[in-house]
């Protein structure tokens, strides 16, 4: 198994003005790419070959820095960009609301409590809904890790990291937080991950 920078699933305008061109350029074209190349690189002869990118993920963790945080980050991004789509936001898919009333106190309270995680993600990390023994959880992660390595399986990831905000949005993280949940996820692939996971 090689990792491989897929093209995006939309136009590098279609997300605007939530999402800048110039944001999804230098985001997708130039870090993702170098997760992917470095990632390539450091899983030559790392014993991990052959083997799927989650397992990857899983075996590097705490154990092969380098591999994981460049493994880690494809596979955040390989779904980042299937988490958002033109004209995103709007209503939740039946069960899946159904289950986010149940576990998580119904979709406002899961829309504060998952901003809430990406704003107090010090530093750079991703906030998360995930699914864990389950149920439904909302996560906040440091750098490129993910809830794999926490015994969990994303359904919905934001990237909190500078890089994918800061053209557009400087220093407002809430404000990215705020129009990724409500104009840009794309709520047909979290229903399709969350259908997976349980």
């Amino acid at each position: 198994m090689s990792f491989a920078l897929e093209d995006l699933p939309y136009a590098y305008d279609a997300l605007g003005p939530y999402m800048s061109a110039e944001t999804l350029e230098y985001h997708h074209d130039k870090h993702h790419l170098a997760y992917v190349t470095n990632g390539n690189k450091l899983l030559e002869g790392s014993g991990l070959e052959g083997k799927s990118l989650e397992e990857i993920v899983k075996e590097s963790y705490g154990t092969n820095a380098g591999l994981f945080n460049n493994a880690g980050q494809h596979y955040n991004h390989l779904h980042f960009w299937k988490w958002m789509k033109p004209n995103g936001g709007g209503a939740l898919p039946g069960a899946l609301a159904k289950k986010i009333d149940e576990d998580l106190g119904g979709f406002d309270k899961f829309r504060a409590d998952f901003i809430n995680a990406g704003v107090t993600q010090f530093g750079s990390g991703w906030a998360w809904l995930a699914v864990k023994d389950g149920k439904l959880v909302v996560m906040k992660t440091p750098n490129g890790e993910n809830p794999l390595v926490h015994g969990a399986t994303p359904i919905l990831g934001c990237d909190v990291w500078e890089h994918s905000y800061y053209i557009d949005y400087r220093n407002a993280r809430p404000k990215y937080l705020e129009a990724f949940v409500d104009n840009l996820v794309n709520w047909e692939y979290v229903e399709e991950l969350f259908n997976k996971a349980v």
